[in-house]
C-alpha cells in the first residue's frame, strides 16, 4: 500500500497540501485580509511603491503642461518608449485571462491557487499599459473621439489604422477581464463579509458581495455567468496581442510587415506573463505562509509553460531572420545585418537572446526547475528579455529607413525612463492595496480542492489503476 500510495502522489500531486478543512482554508486565506494588525513588511513594499509611483504622477503632470517633446521621439523613430512600453505592459496581462479563462475550460486544477493575484495583474497592467497611447496623443483629453460617437462634427475615427483596432482591443479585454475577475470575487467577499469584524469593512464587502447568500440559486446562476465569461475571455488571449500585433506587421517596413507576428507575439505575452506571476507568487507564498495552496508543483507547472512559450519565441527570432534572409529583399537583408551585429544597436539584440533564448535553457534541468530561486531569478531575466525585444522590434526597425537621409539615432531622454519606471510603481501599488484589501487566493476553489468536497471524486477507482499498472508490469516482465 505504500508504494500504491506514492503512485497516487505521483498521478495526482496536491493541489493542496497540509491538513486543511473548510474553516482552515477560509482562516488561512481570510486572516491575510481581515487581521487587525497590517505586517510591517507591507508598509516598506507599500511606501516604496508608492514613492516610485510619484515619479509617474509628475512626470505626465509635466507631460501634459509641456507636451510630448519631452521624451525623446523623433523622425524617423516616432514611437519609442510609448510604444515599447504599453506592448511590454499588455503581454504582462495575458497570463491572467490565461490562466482564468483557459485553463477553467480545460478543467485544470492548478490555476486554482494562482488565478486570482493573475486576473489583478492583468487588470493592473492593463492600466499601466493603456496610459502610453493615451498620453502619447498630445492631447489624452480628447480621447473620447477615439469612439464612434454621434456628433455635430460629422468626425469618425479611421477604422482602417491598426491603432483604432487597439482602442477596441484593450478597452473589450479590460471590460471583460474586469467583470470576469469581479465575478469571481463576489463568494469570498461574501465570506469576508461574514468574518470582518470591522463595521466599517462589514458593510464595504456586504455592498460588494451583492447580497451573496450561498443559495443553490446562487450558485447556479454565478457558475453559468462565471462559465460564459470564461468562454469570452477565452478569443481575447489570442486576438488582443494578435491585434497589438498588426500596428507593426500591416506596415510596409523591413523588421515589420511579417505574417509570423501574431502567433509570436501571442506566445511572446503568455511567456512575459507567466515571468511575472512567479515573480509576484513566489514572494506572496513565503511573506503570507501560502505554501499549503501555492505549492512546489505549481510553481514547476508554469515554469513548464514558460520554457514551452518561451521555445516558440525563440522560434519566432529565427524565423524573422529566415525570412530577412529568404525574401531576396535588400532592405530586409540589410535590417537583419544592421539588427545582429553591423548596427549601433547590436548589443540590444544580443542582450535580448541571451535573456529570452539561453537563460530559459535551465528549465529544461529538473534541478533549475525545481528551485524557487533560479525560478524567480529566470523571471526577472525573462522580464527583460522581453522589453528588450520591444526595443529591438522598434528602435532598430525603425532608425534606419529607407533612405540615408531618414537615418537617426535614438536615445531616451530621463522623462522616458521615469515614466516608465513610475508605471512599476504604480503597478505594485496597485498590487500591495490588492493584498491587503482582498483575498489573494480564491478561497472557496480551494475548498474545492479539499478531499471533502469531493467524496465520489476520481481518485474512488484508484485501486483498479494500480492493479492495471501492476498488471502491466507482470506482462512486460513475461
Amino acid at each position: 500500500m505504500q508504494d500504491a500510495k506514492e503512485f497516487r502522489q505521483k498521478l495526482y500531486p496536491p493541489m493542496v497540501e497540509g491538513d486543511h478543512d473548510f474553516a482552515s482554508v477560509s482562516d488561512k486565506i481570510g486572516d491575510v485580509t481581515l487581521k487587525k494588525k497590517t505586517p510591517f513588511h507591507w508598509f516598506i513594499g507599500f511606501g516604496i511603491a508608492f514613492l516610485v509611483a510619484q515619479l509617474l504622477l509628475m512626470t505626465v503632470t509635466y507631460l501634459v503642461a509641456t507636451g510630448i517633446g519631452i521624451w525623446g521621439n523623433n523622425q524617423p523613430i516616432g514611437w519609442a518608449f510609448d510604444i515599447i512600453n504599453f506592448v511590454w505592459w499588455i503581454g504582462i496581462g495575458h497570463a491572467g485571462t490565461l490562466i482564468s479563462a483557459i485553463l477553467l475550460l480545460l478543467n485544470q486544477k492548478w490555476r486554482t491557487s494562482i488565478n486570482r493575484f493573475a486576473e489583478a495583474m492583468t487588470l493592473f497592467a492593463v492600466a499601466c499599459a493603456g496610459m502610453f497611447p493615451l498620453l502619447h496623443t498630445g492631447r489624452p483629453w480628447l480621447a473620447y473621439w477615439l469612439f464612434p460617437y454621434p456628433n455635430v462634427m460629422g468626425m469618425w475615427p479611421q477604422f482602417r489604422s491598426p491603432l483604432m483596432w487597439d482602442v477596441f482591443a484593450v478597452s473589450t479585454y479590460a471590460t471583460v477581464s474586469l467583470l470576469f475577475w469581479y465575478v469571481g470575487l463576489i463568494p469570498d467577499l461574501a465570506t469576508l463579509r461574514d468574518r470582518a469584524k470591522n463595521k466599517f469593512f462589514k458593510i464595504v464587502y456586504g455592498i460588494l458581495s451583492m447580497g451573496w447568500r450561498g443559495s443553490a440559486r446562487h450558485w447556479h446562476r454565478y457558475e453559468i455567468a462565471y462559465l460564459l465569461l470564461a468562454g469570452l475571455s477565452t478569443p481575447l488571449v489570442l486576438s488582443v496581442h494578435s491585434i497589438v500585433s498588426f500596428d507593426f506587421s500591416v506596415a510596409q517596413l523591413p523588421g515589420w510587415h511579417a505574417t509570423i507576428f501574431p502567433p509570436y507575439f501571442v506566445a511572446g505575452a503568455i511567456f512575459a506573463g507567466f515571468a511575472m506571476v512567479l515573480i509576484l507568487c513566489i514572494p506572496l507564498r513565503h511573506m503570507y505562509n501560502m505554501k499549503d495552496f501555492i505549492t512546489h508543483h505549481h510553481l514547476v507547472l508554469m515554469g513548464k509553460v514558460m520554457l514551452a512559450t518561451g521555445l516558440i519565441v525563440v522560434y519566432g527570432y529565427a524565423m524573422e531572420a529566415f525570412f530577412g534572409w529568404y525574401s531576396a529583399s535588400q532592405f530586409e537583408l540589410y535590417m537583419i545585418y544592421n539588427r545582429i551585429w553591423g548596427g549601433p544597436y547590436w548589443w540590444s539584440y544580443w542582450l535580448l537572446i541571451l535573456c529570452n533564448g539561453l537563460s530559459i535553457q535551465l528549465l529544461w534541468f529538473k534541478r533549475f526547475r525545481e528551485s524557487e530561486f533560479w525560478l524567480f531569478l529566470i523571471s526577472v531575466i525573462v522580464s527583460i528579455g522581453m522589453w528588450l525585444e520591444r526595443f529591438v522590434i522598434i528602435v532598430t526597425s525603425l532608425h534606419r529607413d529607407f533612405l540615408p537621409s531618414s537615418w537617426a539615432m535614438y536615445s531616451p531622454t530621463v522623462f522616458d525612463w521615469t515614466m516608465f519606471i513610475g508605471t512599476i510603481g504604480f503597478f505594485f501599488t496597485l498590487i500591495y492595496l490588492f493584498v491587503r484589501f482582498l483575498p489573494i487566493i480564491s478561497i472557496f476553489e480551494v475548498r474545492t480542492l479539499l478531499p471533502e468536497a469531493h467524496v465520489h471524486g476520481r481518485h474512488q477507482d484508484f485501486e483498479e489503476i494500480v492493479n492495471e499498472v501492476e498488471k502491466e508490469k507482470i506482462d512486460r516482465t513475461s
